[in-house]
């Protein structure tokens, strides 16, 4: 129990990392990096298999969207790029004057929604099955995360978003109406991440800087 069974030998810092979620792609996992790139391992021959290589900053996320057929990636570089599995030119890149840096991302469990934590204090939802476009009606304001990569996340029965903020605090909003349900202090320094059970919907994990992670019920 607890053993190394591989080790992976990347030049840069590796900034997030994902396996395939497909039954028969088990074997393989991408990893967002500090040099722009992300690469794809085979955990088989511990070698890179593919190199998505056009962002111009830093990795922040990576997520499989539509049947895991897509990956859609958040950078340094203010951008989204969306890419097709195992095609290392990005099909669709999503860049505004006014976008500000995206570094933690949440997939719906419906994959209807995408939920990105955005340094201006908002979270903003597209649809990846609807052309990766915004919905514009939906955004999430009342939390303060500017400059920390705070978790976030939707109810399995997407009810409500949760987020942590930089005050400490878990916020939980209204899906449909999109205003603040509740807001509360969870810790004593940041609260860098907030997730959902899976299956029970009344438990909520959230982790802060306090060194302490907290099961809510």
């Amino acid at each position: 129990l607890g053993q190394v069974k591989s080790k992976f030998s990347v030049r840069k810092i590796p900034y997030c990392v994902s396996f395939n979620p497909s039954e028969n792609k088990q074997h393989l996992f991408i990893c967002g990096m500090s040099d722009k790139k992300i690469l794809c391992f085979d955990i088989r021959s511990g070698h890179v298999v593919q190199e998505y290589d056009r962002h111009l900053g830093a990795i922040n996320t990576v997520t499989f969207v539509d049947r895991n057929r897509r990956i859609v990636s958040t950078s340094d570089d203010k951008s989204i790029r969306v890419w097709e599995w195992n095609i290392p030119v990005d099909f669709k890149y999503i860049a505004e004057p006014t976008m500000h840096s995206m570094p933690a991302v949440a997939l719906s469990r419906n994959g209807r929604y995408l939920a990105f934590q955005s340094m201006d204090n908002q979270i903003r939802i597209m649809e990846p099955l609807a052309n990766f476009r915004w919905k514009s009606k939906k955004v999430f304001k009342g939390h303060m995360v500017s400059g920390y990569a705070c978790g976030l996340d939707f109810s399995p029965d997407m009810s409500y978003v949760i987020s942590g903020d930089a005050d400490g605090r878990l916020v939980i909003w209204d899906w449909k109406t999109t205003r603040v349900y509740e807001r509360i202090k969870a810790h004593d320094d940041v609260c860098i991440d907030a997730k959902w059970h899976w299956h029970e919907k009344s438990r909520v994990l959230t982790a802060g800087w306090d060194n302490v992670v907290k099961l809510w019920d």
